[in-house]
């Protein structure tokens, strides 16, 4: 099974997480679209079927090869 770049799997975990959690839900009570959206980016990313396993899956792989943190972004004022 090919892998994801470790930055790549961070990225799509971190806006799942943050999506989820402030996405409004459905009409119908579920997920919000950008939500689907990573769920499934996810679980083919992880080759998985659902959510649950593609979000285990992605913390175990990202335990064996870590991402280091992006550097903080400074903004410079200019003159």
């Amino acid at each position: 099974m090919l892998m994801p770049h470790p930055a790549v799997l961070r990225g799509l975990l971190d806006e799942y997480e943050a999506t989820a959690l402030r996405e409004p839900a459905d009409d119908t009570g579920g997920p919000g679209p950008r939500t689907r959206d990573l769920a499934y980016t996810l679980c083919v990313s992880t080759g998985t079927r659902d959510v649950r396993h593609a979000l285990a899956a992605a913390r175990r792989q990202l335990a064996t090869h870590p991402v280091p943190a992006p550097e903080p972004v400074v903004a410079v004022a200019a003159d």
